[in-house]
């Protein structure tokens, strides 16, 4: 595990496959998605879907 900590109320996308309540700091929320969810929320800076992604650069 590392040692970064959220704030309260800040949300994570995690593909690690191990969670549990304060884990990334006390109030925060991590939502575990697989790599496709990972990178597409990565590129688009909100929790996302690659569908998502495709959608945004379709046009």
């Amino acid at each position: 595990m590392n040692p970064d900590q959220l704030a309260p109320g800040e949300r994570s996308a995690s593909t690690s496959n191990r969670n549990f309540e304060g884990r990334q700091g006390k109030g925060s929320r991590t939502h575990l998605v697989s790599p496709a969810v990972a990178a597409a929320t990565a590129v688009r800076g909100t929790l996302s879907s690659p569908a998502d992604l495709a959608a945004a650069t379709a046009h």
